[in-house]
């Protein structure tokens, strides 16, 4: 059962992003199309041919392409669109991908880490038959509604839910900020009709907890994808747990789909003294490493959490921590999407993301289509994943096996730390201390 905000997620791993403005080259034009449909099939043309990773174009004559994309008559823009995603089809590449304006608008709002809406993250509750309200927005208009977590969503604007998705009814609760939705909701066999004006909301994608684990306090934080506010939220969130007392942090990003490239590289740096974080290869082969800079916030032991659907970004920031024996990996293989996709915004409110690089984890692997294998692999049951995606507040606690095998695995490093901190911290002795020779480990 999959949880949604108020804004749409792509199946499976969205793109590692780098967000830029859409420009145009100077490829010899038989004709200036300022205007209408082969416009915009011409502009979006031009950045592929400009910037796709692969220089043959998966084997296709793209001069030819765009003969016959603008070659053709368009009676609509929605017929230009689908000729397009025809053409791109030729790239057997499903990252490099046109996108309408609704969904060029959803993926920025996402990428955005904001959002203009009531401030409600909604399931369906196949039980039930019904769409449920499974987070309330802290501050937001539903919250100051009293809109509670399990009240049933009966009606957006008159419409019925009963046949909706949680996807399609958040769509319905966005739109422009300050405009109004009307709600009827049910809670313990009562319905009532609440009218709301919409807000622009950031996007919580951080939660972080202290949990008291095998007589450790551990950091727990899940991280839902790499947004423009992740890297701040998650600055906050290793600070507040610190100060708590945390002895270890377990990072959770399972089912976490990717997110911007910057966002992975502030946060890797946060946990990483020094070393390589990931290393990126264009069309060209030109080589970009990227590496820490000793801004990191905590050296205390961490695990990593992930699984089959945590992608892109997330498997970026697993392999640069794995790599350097900053973290051990625990759960199920990660998607294996090891591309960088660069999203373009085109002059009709469309869009198009576009694969421009190859990316390498620190010790070169290449984890296109197989992902990284955990050090310690758990399996959840389906009935142990439909629980925790019933309930998410049952992640990070005993009830959750690959939380609990993460503390497991960690319990010696928090032995030792302790050890290391009841050791005194002068000599007594008039007799200098030997010398020790050897480099201080990075954690």
């Amino acid at each position: 059962m999959k949880t949604t905000l108020e804004l749409i997620r792509s199946t499976g791993a969205i793109a590692t992003v780098l967000l830029t403005p859409a420009l145009l080259t100077s490829f010899p034009a038989e004709a200036a199309f300022t205007d209408g449909p082969k416009a915009i099939l011409d502009e979006a043309w031009q950045i592929v041919y400009r910037e796709y990773v692969d220089e043959s174009f998966n084997r296709t004559d793209w001069v030819e392409v765009r003969q016959d994309l603008l070659g053709q008559n368009y009676t609509s823009r929605q017929a230009a669109y689908t000729e397009l995603r025809r053409a791109l089809r030729r790239l057997d590449d499903p990252y490099t991908r046109f996108l309408s304006p609704d969904q060029y608008s959803d993926l920025t709002d996402q990428t955005s880490g904001e959002v203009s809406g009531i401030g409600l993250r909604l399931r369906r509750d196949r039980a039930a038959g019904a769409v449920v309200v499974s987070e309330v927005i802290e501050g937001s208009p539903a919250d100051m509604a009293d809109i509670l977590v399990g009240d049933r969503i009966l009606l957006v604007n008159g419409s019925s839910t009963d046949f909706l998705s949680a996807e399609r009814t958040s769509q319905l609760l966005r739109g422009d900020t300050d405009t109004q939705v009307t709600l009827t909701i049910e809670r313990d066999g009562e319905s009532e009709t609440i009218v709301l004006s919409r807000a622009r909301l950031e996007v919580q994608t951080v939660n972080a907890k202290l949990a008291d684990q095998d007589g450790i306090n551990v950091g727990y934080i899940r991280l839902d994808e790499f947004s423009a506010h992740a890297a701040e939220q998650m600055e906050a969130a290793i600070a507040d747990l610190s100060k708590q007392g945390a002895e270890a942090f377990v990072l959770d990003l399972r089912d976490n789909p990717g997110g911007l490239l910057q966002a992975s590289i502030d946060i890797c740096r946060m946990w990483l003294r020094r070393g390589p974080i990931v290393r990126t290869v264009d069309r060209s082969g030109d080589s970009e490493k990227i590496s820490a800079n000793r801004t990191h916030l905590t050296e205390l032991p961490m695990a990593i959490l992930v699984n089959g659907e945590s992608a892109s970004s997330s498997e970026i920031v697993t392999g640069a921590l794995a790599d350097n024996d900053r973290a051990i990996v625990v759960g199920s293989p990660t998607f294996g999407k090891a591309l960088v996709q660069s999203l373009h915004g085109l002059s009709d409110g469309s869009g198009i993301a576009v694969t421009v690089a190859h990316y390498y984890t620190p010790n070169g692997t290449d984890i296109s289509s197989k992902g990284i294998t955990p050090d310690i692999q758990v399996d959840l049951s389906s009935d142990e994943r439909s629980a925790l995606t019933r309930n998410p507040n049952l992640m990070g606690t005993a009830n959750d096996p690959q939380f609990t095998e993460a503390v497991s695995a960690l319990a010696p490093e928090v032995a030792a730390t302790r050890r290391r901190q009841q050791l005194p911290t002068t000599v007594s002795s008039p007799v200098a201390p030997t010398p020790q020779l050897g480099r201080t480990p990075d954690r």
